[in-house]
């Protein structure tokens, strides 16, 4: 590439003795015979054209240099057909700045290019070619004849020089400003004429499509009908129809039917013509209905419009002849749908009474009832906005913490609660007071609890209450709780900036213990259950506790805790047995302490060997017992589900959902599409991905609990 360059640099000087003769004629082409030729050419690195004034003085031929004109041809993506049709296209603009300026009739010039495939498409007239040749074509033919273009071969094409390129020495005496020879020589144009070149192999050309059979009703059909989506557009459509053959016709008087009746009239004509052609039949024969109709029980008949009418028990009443004979509509029928969908918008998406009434009352009986209006209802996408209810799904499978055997507190849940104020200090206005919060540790698999009281919503005193706990209980293996606040113990006070910035420092104390730290889904506080029954309990004990304490400290405050976690487990976790031989109650602190509460005070005086021998057996019988009792009786407490019972649809990718805001009403509920989803081992998708539009294009994590599915991705 640089020994190229270097060359052409090099060939530069020699442009100085290149000199252009702007004499096209030395006695005037306006005396003489002469005549206008353009050729042009295209190659892979430019496309050129170039026009010659041809004179003759006393049958003497003289060529003149009028415009030249190349480009560089695009990068990729056009073909060499392509590129030679956009040199014709720059030869014919040529033609124009010539004949502007010259004087001289377009009609007059002759054009040369060395494509039979150009030639060929500016010839035709039978073959349609694709957007690109198409305008390209026209535009040729819009300026010249067909008749004016000939064929040269590129050996005697002078705008070839200019798609080659040539040396700045050899630009003086080259074609490109000398001109064509061959035009001088006798029998030089090319008269003959170029059809499309391989049509069958041509990718710019249209397919041909034959019809080989066409069919024309006589009348329009109620298939048509299922174009329209709004009851009101089918009538106007249906009515500018009749008003144009109206106009056709002669005129006459003003009719009483409006349009609008006169075309929602033909609309239920046609399709209980569809519908009810046994009926109909027999009302034109003068013949009763048959016991096998549907609408038998309807007492149909026929009005002096020609529509099905129900006859039923209400003439003598003093209703509307609406009310007391509506029309029959099929309730199979889109304009069922139709007339649902017009008159549920119109009494503003209320219930199936409302708009089931606006219906009968217009004067329509649909045969389908009730059931066609609750079905569709079900399926409105604004009731399902103000209205629907949020997903759910089968209630997902235990996880393995707490179905297996483990030490207390092998598998924890995590938690934050608070704050309550408590006095630190006295002042001389009185007591100076401040916040204290608990971190609620949870097992999972015996159900203890542990609760540490923090001063403060940081990542330090979370971090010292996190060590506290380990030192206490022992090393933990996983940690379930809330995504992001509760990790932290943080409640609404934090934002989630400061997450962010405070998260090192626990996930290096994490990664320096070997704990696996496990997060929900964001706002589903249902699959923490396990951890946020128990804040309800304790919360429960401390308000029944602090109704009696009047000055609350922070010493105070650690005594209820522990005391309140001593209650808690202490609860029993099966229902308690009446049978006199299982005297003990299945509690958390029996595995945690080794102590039941028939435990008695060692009497007299013991041998230390006789402690030591019998201690560890009494705490080994203990835990087998907790253990076996564990498996036989409460593990059975968790086997039945208490809700969700029910497998529901996933939910799936493209969905349009309504994400739950509890911060605003449920009209500014946001409308999010359903990206990605999660299936879980169960094949049942509990959460995914949504995106939505806010100030920018946003995705978040949700469970399904927290939307109301709006439209179906199908």
């Amino acid at each position: 590439m640089s020994t190229t360059w270097k060359y052409w640099v090099n060939t530069l000087p020699d442009l100085k003795a290149v000199r252009i003769c702007r004499t096209y004629s030395e006695k005037g082409f306006t005396q003489h015979p002469s005549s206008v030729h353009i050729f042009s050419d295209a190659s892979e690195q430019a496309i050129a054209a170039v026009a010659y004034l041809l004179t003759f003085e006393s049958d003497t031929p003289q060529i003149g240099f009028l415009l030249g004109k190349s480009k560089v041809a695009p990068i990729a993506g056009h073909t060499i057909p392509r590129l030679e049709l956009c040199a014709a296209v720059m030869a014919v603009e040529i033609a124009q700045t010539v004949a502007e300026h010259l004087g001289i009739s377009i009609e007059t010039f002759t054009f040369h290019t060395d494509s039979r495939v150009v030639l060929g498409y500016i010839n035709n007239n039978t073959r349609r070619f694709h957007t690109y040749v198409s305008n390209r074509v026209e535009q040729i033919r819009r300026s010249t004849k067909p008749a004016q273009w000939r064929y040269v071969c590129t050996k005697l094409n002078p705008s070839d020089c200019a798609t080659r390129g040539l040396a700045a020495s050899d630009l003086l005496n080259s074609a490109w400003l000398q001109g064509p020879t061959h035009l001088t020589s006798e029998n030089s144009v090319d008269s003959e004429t170029y059809h499309l070149f391989e049509p069958e192999h041509d990718k710019e050309l249209r397919v041909d499509v034959n019809v080989s059979k066409s069919a024309i009703k006589s009348r329009l059909g109620s298939e048509r009908f299922s174009r329209f989506s709004e009851w009101r557009r089918l009538v106007q459509a249906i009515a500018y129809l009749q008003h144009f053959v109206e106009k056709d016709q002669a005129k006459s008087q003003r009719k009483e039917v409006p349009s609008y009746q006169k075309a929602e009239k033909f609309i239920i004509k046609v399709v209980q013509a569809e519908s009810y052609l046994k009926e109909l039949d027999c009302f034109k024969l003068g013949k009763p209905v048959s016991k096998q109709s549907h609408i038998l029980q309807l007492d149909p008949y026929l009005d002096e419009d020609g529509l099905l009418r129900v006859g039923g028990r209400l003439s003598r009443s003093s209703l509307s002849t609406c009310e007391k004979n509506p029309i029959i509509i099929p309730g199979d029928h889109h304009i069922s749908v139709l007339l649902i969908r017009h008159y549920h918008e119109s009494v503003q998406h209320k219930g199936r009474h409302f708009t089931a009434g606006a219906v009968r009352k217009a004067g329509f009986w649909n045969t389908g009832g009730s059931g066609r209006v609750s079905s569709f209802i079900f399926k409105c996408v604004k009731c399902r906005k103000l209205r629907g209810n949020l997903q759910t799904q089968k209630m997902a499978e235990l996880p393995s913490c707490r179905l297996s055997e483990a030490l207390p507190f092998t598998y924890v849940g995590v938690d934050t609660f608070g704050p309550w104020q408590v006095s630190t200090r006295r002042t001389r206005g009185g007591q100076a007071s401040s916040k204290r919060w608990a971190v609620l540790f949870t097992c999972m698999t015996v159900r203890a609890i542990h609760i540490e009281v923090v001063k403060e919503l940081s990542s330090s005193a979370f971090i010292n209450a996190l060590r506290r706990f380990v030192s206490i209980r022992g090393k933990v293996n996983e940690f379930f709780s809330d995504r992001g606040t509760n990790f932290v113990g943080a409640v609404d006070e934090l934002n989630m900036k400061a997450i962010q910035v405070e998260q090192g420092d626990v996930k290096r104390f994490l990664y320096d213990n070997g704990v696996v730290w496990k997060f929900n889904t964001p706002h589903s506080s249902h699959m923490g259950g396990a951890w946020e029954r128990m804040i309800g309990v304790v919360r429960r004990i401390l308000d029944s506790m602090l109704s009696d304490v009047k000055n609350l400290t922070h010493d105070v405050i650690v005594i209820l805790m522990a005391e309140a976690c001593a209650i808690v487990n202490s609860r029993p976790l099966v229902p308690v047995s009446n049978d006199s031989d299982v005297p003990e109650v299945l509690s958390p602190s029996t595995i945690l302490t080794s102590k039941t509460g028939t435990d008695e005070q060692p009497l007299g005086q013991m041998d230390v060997k006789d402690m030591l021998r019998s201690q560890w057996k009494r705490v080994k019988h203990l835990a087998d017992t907790f253990w076996c009792r564990w498996r036989k009786e409460y593990l059975q407490t968790l086997q039945p589900r208490r809700k969700w019972n029910h497998d529901e649809d996933n939910i799936r990718v493209g969905d349009i959902v309504l994400l739950r805001d509890k911060s605003v009403s449920r009209i500014y509920w946001p409308i999010a599409r359903v990206n990605k989803v999660f299936p879980s081992s169960d094949e049942k998708v509990r959460k995914e991905v949504l995106v939505y539009k806010d100030d920018k294009l946003v995705s978040y994590v949700r469970p399904i609990v927290e939307m109301v599915l709006l439209v179906n991705a199908e």
